[in-house]
């Protein structure tokens, strides 16, 4: 019963890849496949009918929200205990092992770990030192990721480059940041991967342990991985060779961030007798719209080629509409949304709009507000990088460590205590002079006679209060955290907004230990953020994957933006431009809107451009080729504007209101004033009524 259960409502492929579980298996998932059910249900039929233990299968996805996804599916089909699991990010399961045996390294395993906020806030703190131009700070913190990502050494760039290039400035940047890292007795994201593939090739006991515990390892997302995370999987799986990695070669899009292709391209050279099964019965889209991005793909020259399909219609066609301006067309795509949404079949947060660089998203978001139409952008800055979050985080890590020099310049001033910039030189400078951190600095500054007794005892107080957190013992990482708030008077002059997204973070902290919670919030991402209802989403090209709408318009499909200008003499990326537009099409479930201008203003000029070579490759019997040219009379003029949305107030958009044939139903649009007031209501089972309110004698509810 147990395997009929694990196995049904699957299609021949999913079930061929969840019962496959000896030696190497290859799962090439297409967009909407159903992979994440594939891994869900293989996790359990692993430990149903094959009787590995929970704990026992290492399994790693790429965000914390789909690591959630993942436990909370797994718990349908078997009871057991998360916390014994190694179901979570590359990040976290090597945070795990780290802090356990980090020492055999030479380092101690309460490390603090450093976000990229902070990973930017010591390099700008090395590139001041070095008179090195601060504004290269992103930059070269990308350079930096992607060289550890590779498993480069500071050593090993300064003896001959990363093979691509050499820049000195950079190995002597490098070289300070891992010596400053050591010094914080901290790790950014990259070392947690970087260290523990160091821990397992140095010491061959400690290896062998963890190939015994982990005796099957699951990866998803596996087009996303880095050499550094593809060479960890290869490590433990090194003896049993039981390993599942599912993925798609045509959704890689992260090479910016040091993602490699040929991990997916080239499994089956790595891990002879590779078993490959394509799942490529789509769920999400319409065949319009499979066959629209197929086709588009299809050109790629290195990929495994896949052909989607899908039991649903052959759907909407695709449109695409080319306009004169960024103007015009988020016009364009406004109305259109208006458009589906007063027809009742839609709301607003069933809409996307997809763009390749954040400045496309200024013309739309001026439509939108133009139109009354709820937004939101996606992508933005989440809850736990709130400067807040991370301030209140700052004392809890100092408090624990007190080597940790980035929250020590985080957080000596804030709240404001007098601490100038003076004062902070002479700290920096005593700590260099000895070779201590920041905080012993400070405690041996107190000691001498080198400064004012003003200075003297605003330092004093620092000191004393984190030395107060430091000596107290937590039962919960709450309780910590109220103390933060009433030892450092971080709230007394906060903002009420501030204030809230503290009071929550406390709350949200009740049952939870003071390590775990700082270890969250250093391994929380961006990508995490959940949308908001009831609104459109704007998002880039990038942030879109693993997401799907009912409606997608991707915007400047150009020459120059899709493909982006930079990538237009390197077949490489331009092959991957491809794949991000594949990943854009691909989110949408029944409408597919794309849509070029002619002008545009681009880095504060106004440029001619040209349609993506991308559009050649679309079967032209898939989509509906609009050439729109907006006449005068069709753009409003301000006056009209403003007088159209001072009628419009008379009922509300979205409010409720009561006929007295057809019942309780919601506005979805008015317009006019006076007695040509005429308003658009939705009503349940009747429909879409368009009334003149004199008439109507509508009751607001």
């Amino acid at each position: 019963m147990a395997k009929d259960f694990l196995l049904e409502d699957l299609n021949h492929q999913q079930k061929e890849a969840i019962l496959y579980s000896k030696g190497p298996l290859l799962v090439l998932a297409g967009a909407g496949s159903g992979k994440t059910r594939v891994i869900t249900h293989k996790f359990a039929f692993l430990v149903k009918k094959k009787k590995y233990t929970p704990s026992s299968i290492f399994t790693v996805t790429f965000t914390n929200k789909a690591a959630d996804e993942m436990k909370e599916r797994i718990n349908r089909f078997i009871e057991h205990d998360h916390k014994s699991s190694w179901i979570g990010t590359f990040h976290s399961q090597c945070n795990k092992i780290l802090r356990k045996e980090i020492k055999v390294l030479g380092c101690k395993p309460d490390f603090t770990i450093y976000d990229a906020d902070d990973q930017c806030c010591l390099i700008r703190h090395i590139l001041r030192e070095f008179n090195i131009y601060e504004a290269l700070y992103k930059g070269i913190a990308s350079r930096i990721s992607i060289l550890k990502s590779s498993l480069i050494s500071p050593e090993e760039f300064l003896s001959k480059g990363d093979g691509f290039s050499f820049d000195e400035k950079l190995g002597r940047v490098y070289l300070k940041y891992q010596d400053e890292l050591k010094r914080c007795n901290a790790l950014d994201f990259d070392d947690l991967i970087m260290l523990t593939v160091k821990l397992f090739e140095e010491n061959p006991k400690i290896l062998d342990r963890y190939v015994n515990i982990f005796p099957y390892i699951l990866v998803d997302e596996f087009q996303d991985t880095n050499r550094a995370q593809y060479k960890l999987i290869q490590l433990l799986s090194s003896h049993h060779k039981n390993i599942c990695v599912v993925g798609d070669d045509d959704q890689s899009i992260y090479k910016f961030r040091g993602a490699d292709i040929s991990n997916i391209l080239n499994f089956e050279k790595d891990f002879p007798e590779t078993k490959i099964i394509k799942l490529e019965q789509n769920y999400r889209s319409t065949q319009n719209i499979l066959n629209v991005s197929g086709a588009v793909i299809s050109k790629n020259m290195y990929r495994k080629p896949k052909t989607l399909w899908t039991k649903k219609d052959f759907g909407e066609k695709v449109f695409y509409c080319r306009l004169n301006t960024e103007e015009e067309e988020a016009k364009y795509i406004t109305r259109k949304i208006k458009d589906l949404y007063l027809k009742g079949n839609y709301e607003y947060n069933d809409f996307s709009i997809l763009y390749r660089i954040n400045l496309q998203a200024r013309a739309i978001e001026d439509a939108l507000r133009e139109e009354d139409i709820p937004y939101q952008i996606i992508g933005g800055i989440s809850f736990y990088h709130r400067r807040e979050i991370k301030d209140i985080i700052s004392y809890m890590r100092i408090a624990l460590n007190h080597d940790d020099n980035v929250s020590i310049r985080r957080i000596i001033n804030s709240p404001p205590r007098g601490i100038g910039a003076a004062t902070i030189s002479k700290i920096e400078q005593e700590s260099k002079k000895n070779s201590v951190s920041l905080f012993k600095a400070m405690k041996m500054m107190l000691k001498s006679n080198g400064l004012a007794a003003s200075f003297k005892d605003k330092l004093s107080e620092f000191v004393h209060t984190i030395e107060s957190l430091s000596s107290t013992s937590y039962k919960t990482a709450a309780d910590m955290l109220k103390d933060v708030v009433e030892k450092t008077g971080y709230i007394d002059d906060l903002e009420e907004d501030r204030l809230q997204n503290i009071l929550e973070l406390v709350s949200s902290a009740e049952n939870i230990p003071v390590k775990d919670l700082i270890d969250r919030v250093s391994l929380a991402s961006s990508t995490d953020n959940s949308a908001r209802e009831h609104s459109v989403s704007l998002m880039t090209l990038h942030c879109a994957k693993g997401l799907e709408f009912p409606a997608v318009f991707i915007v400047g499909v150009e020459e120059g933006i899709l493909p982006y200008f930079k990538t237009m003499d390197n077949l490489t990326e331009m092959q991957e431009e491809r794949r991000l537009f594949y990943v854009g099409m691909t989110r949408a479930k029944e409408i597919l809107c794309l849509t070029s201008v002619k002008k545009r203003r681009l880095y504060s000029k106004v440029q001619e451009q040209e349609p993506s070579r991308f559009l050649l490759d679309i079967p032209k019997n898939c989509c509906h080729w609009i050439e729109r040219v907006y006449q005068k009379a069709e753009l409003l003029p301000e006056t009209a504007k403003m007088h159209l949305k001072k009628s419009s107030s008379a009922f509300v958009i979205g409010s409720r209101v009561k006929h007295l044939s057809w019942g309780v139903g919601v506005v979805r649009d008015c317009c006019g004033e006076g007695d040509d007031t005429k308003v658009t209501v939705n009503f349940p089972g009747v429909g879409l009524k368009r009334i003149a309110a004199r008439f109507a004698n509508l009751e607001r509810v």
